[in-house]
């Protein structure tokens, strides 16, 4: 079993928290690393609300099931019976210890909405993706910045990187080498569908969902455009803006926001997006064939794609919301910059290339920095090289592997 990185995060909230909450889609791992946290920790029950009865006394009289189930207590798919989180308050109100309750979900809008609602101030909350790359190598992870003291964590090539991309970094893809995406990602689909899409919205038409799915899945790593989307899948753009919302909040896709200047006027407002299992986005844009992908079209979007997720994973697993400190840039002249990282008030700009060996025409759309007026860190060009080197005085060409 593959030791994770958040296991550090989540203990270290339930030694501050009364309550900890791990959110993310379904399948990222969220059940069996609180279950490996939890049993370090030692003398902590564990019960699912996946059983239809006790997901029924947990609805139906949520004082009787906290009196069966005494903390410290893990109470797994929680979303199921949001009539508990008031009176898990009240308990943790009556007895304020660090550690009381973990929480896990795969519903994370509800789930946050009713949190927010019932414990703001007394929980922990941390997102969990897929496996990073860190973690399959089983090597020390840090969040991504783009300094000269980076080191390749393996040897990659592109076949490599596409074999990977094709199978994603959900859990079980990585331990059973011998699973099919068509065979887990066809189930996934469908329990995704049915557990937690229906959950919140009534969806009339599941084939049209289907498709906004593919739809979306084969533009990740682009500009959001959910007009284009609504017209290709034949629904309106209200339908298209729910359905898309449903993405993000279930931690299917991240959305990347547009840098914000205000005195720079030409920047494109629109924000990014990324699929955030590339296993998953080739599974529904019908990719079957790593060496298929690797020589198409689309092949720069799933490598920008891979890049993004796997540098998101290396904040989210040490609890660091990357959302006000990630952006990207383009303006109306087409200039375009694939990441900006602000760490401690200083930008770090980021390209990533899928070419084993970037030139210095890789740096062009650097160029417009300095309208940034801010403080600017060093600046990488992540690519398919085997090792690091210097790409002008201020920029570093790095492997994907040090990611």
């Amino acid at each position: 079993m593959l030791k994770r990185t958040a296991g550090r995060q989540l203990k270290y909230l339930s030694e501050h928290f009364p309550v900890v909450a791990v959110t993310g889609a379904r399948q990222t791992g969220k059940t069996t690393l609180i279950k490996q946290v939890t049993q370090e920790i030692g003398g902590i029950q564990y019960v699912t609300l996946d059983y239809p009865v006790l997901r029924s006394l947990a609805r139906t009289d949520p004082e009787l099931f906290l009196q069966q189930y005494k903390p410290p207590l893990v109470i797994d798919e929680i979303q199921y019976a949001p009539e508990l989180l008031p009176y898990i308050k009240i308990r943790v109100d009556e007895n304020r210890r660090n550690g009381m309750y973990f929480l896990t979900g795969s519903q994370m809008f509800q789930l946050m909405k009713d949190v927010s609602e019932s414990l703001a101030g007394r929980i922990g909350i941390m997102q969990l993706y897929g496996f990073s790359r860190s973690e399959i190598l089983g090597v020390e992870e840090r969040p991504f910045l783009p300094v000269s003291s980076l080191e390749p964590k393996s040897e990659e090539s592109v076949t490599s990187v596409f074999d990977r991309i094709l199978r994603g970094t959900m859990p079980q893809m990585v331990i059973d080498g011998g699973l099919t995406p068509e065979a887990f990602f066809g189930e996934y689909v469908q329990t995704y569908l049915e557990r937690d899409i229906r959950a919140l919205i009534e969806i009339r038409n599941e084939r049209k969902f289907l498709q906004f799915l593919s739809c979306v899945a084969a533009r990740t790593g682009q500009e959001l455009n959910l007009s284009d989307m609504a017209k290709d899948t034949g629904i309106d753009a209200k339908t298209a803006d729910s359905w898309f919302s449903l993405l993000i909040t279930s931690g299917i896709v991240f959305l990347l926001q547009p840098y914000s200047g205000n005195t720079i006027k030409r920047i494109v407002k629109r924000p990014k997006f990324y699929m955030m299992d590339t296993g998953l986005a080739c599974y529904l844009s019908l990719w079957n064939n790593p060496r298929s992908l690797e020589l198409s079209a689309v092949a720069g979007s799933f490598f920008e794609t891979y890049c993004i997720s796997e540098i998101v994973k290396t904040y989210t697993n040490f609890g660091k919301d990357v959302r006000p400190c990630f952006s990207y840039y383009r303006d109306n002249n087409g200039k375009e910059i694939d990441l900006l990282i602000e760490d401690n008030n200083v930008i770090y700009p980021v390209e990533i290339k899928k070419s084993a060996s970037p030139g210095t025409d890789a740096l062009r759309n650097f160029s417009v920095l300095p309208s940034l007026n801010r403080q600017l860190g060093k600046a990488a060009v992540i690519c398919l090289s085997p090792f690091v080197f210097p790409l002008g005085e201020s920029a570093l060409a790095l492997p994907v592997s040090v990611i």
